[in-house]
């Protein structure tokens, strides 16, 4: 690569830095806050229990068997079958174990090869606004630029409108990233959305990138559909997933990626000048997980949702009867809500105020948009809160908030 384009890429990062000041640092200042007050930190999206015990056993067991050593860089033969039974077992999908998989450290590794591996200076990358946060910085490293498509909040969730494609996805879109269930909304695209979004990468030869993390944690019964099922899609998809979250062992940093054999190639590629490898012994017990052959990470994973359901209704009754409008999500464990009620025009006053007023911290959710566009604009006064935590936590929180009210 030329000794220009990495200027370049610098150049980008550095202004991603400056015109993002307060996505760069919101979270930092936030968890710096929630500890310096004692304040509950609904802010940042982890557990506060473990996952299930027969997988730290699992995980003991290949540290004691001496697993402790680098792995294979495409990831240990036991995880890779794991992942393509996983998809099989559960969407239908056949991925050749040994070459459409990939382990990675964790789903954001895994994006960032991905789009350092197939973008690159003069393409453009679409992805949905709000954004998790770190899809910007890969973009911005691959030199490529980011468009956005809106969510906008109705009664019934956050939703896209298949007419802003038409100006989103254009002949210079080389990726769509698209993640439902949605981090930071909880939204779940429909398969109606999700089809909008294939025939648009259809029309202008562009390949899908999904973030399915969350892929098992929805709610009411709201199917999760991975792009890849769709007609046509397998083909033309990256799909990308971890056991962070349904599993709840997020600093296990295991991740993987299903896709056509050449572009998972080109993936490997890029992943193997990353962090190399990563997860030894971690991927023994995440492929335990995912072959479920006792079924208890089955039972695990369901009982997790069931409960991530009623800890969101704690959450958002208590947001309501805060003042809040939060949009009740159908995914993930994150919620976000309308502070304007409050008085508060911008979230980022909020939140600085939240830890004092309430005993709560939570995260604008501007931090999660591109600086000072429409977007940002239109969820100024929105924050973000996160339910992953324990139900006594989340009644705790409640009363915090309630002082709000008086």
């Amino acid at each position: 690569m030329a000794h220009g384009h990495w200027r370049d890429v610098a150049h980008a990062v550095g202004l991603l830095a400056a015109d993002g000041a307060v996505s760069s640092t919101i979270f930092a200042e936030m968890s710096a806050l929630a500890s310096r007050t004692g304040a509950i930190n609904l802010g940042q999206g982890f557990p506060d229990v473990d996952g299930p015990a027969h997988l730290k056993d699992a995980a003991v067991a290949a540290i004691e068997a001496g697993h402790n050593q680098y792995p294979p860089g495409p990831g240990i033969p036991a995880l890779l079958d794991a992942v393509a039974a996983h998809q099989r077992r559960h969407y239908g999908l056949e991925a050749d174990p040994r070459t459409e998989v990939l382990v990675t450290a964790g789903a954001t590794e895994a994006i960032t090869a991905t789009v350092l591996a197939l973008a690159g200076p003069g393409d453009e990358v679409v992805t949905l606004e709000p954004y998790y946060d770190s899809y910007t910085a890969a973009i911005a490293l691959s030199g490529a630029t980011h468009r956005t498509i809106a969510l906008r909040p109705t009664s019934e969730g956050f939703r896209l409108d298949p007419a802003d494609l038409d100006g989103a996805v254009t002949p210079r879109t080389r990726l769509v990233l698209v993640n439902s269930p949605h981090n930071p909304t909880g939204t779940v695209l429909t398969r109606d959305e999700l089809g909008a979004i294939a025939r648009a990468a259809v029309r202008h030869d562009a390949l899908v990138v999904t973030d399915e993390v969350y892929e098992h944690l929805t709610y009411e019964g709201v199917e999760h559909v991975p792009m890849a099922t769709l007609p046509g899609m397998a083909e033309r998809t990256i799909t990308i997933s971890s056991a962070g979250k349904s599993l709840s062992f997020t600093g296990w940093k295991v991740g993987w990626l299903h896709a056509r054999a050449d572009l998972v190639a080109a993936v490997r590629t890029v992943k193997q000048f990353l962090t190399y490898v990563a997860s030894g012994p971690f991927q023994h017990a995440v492929a335990v997980g995912l072959a479920d052959e006792d079924g208890r990470t089955g039972e695990y994973v369901a009982g997790l949702a069931r409960s991530l359901q009623r800890r969101r209704d704690v959450l958002c009754e208590a947001l309501v009867a805060a003042g809040f409008a939060p949009v009740v999500p159908r995914g993930t464990y994150f919620v976000v809500a309308d502070g304007a009620g409050l008085g508060y025009a911008d979230a980022v006053d909020l939140c600085r105020d939240l830890p004092d007023r309430a005993g709560v911290v939570g995260i604008p959710v501007s931090a999660f948009c591109a600086p000072g566009g429409a977007v940002a604009e239109k969820l100024r006064s929105w924050v973000r809160f996160t339910y992953v935590k324990q139900e006594a936590t989340l009644a705790e929180a409640a009363r915090g908030l309630a002082r709000l009210r008086r």
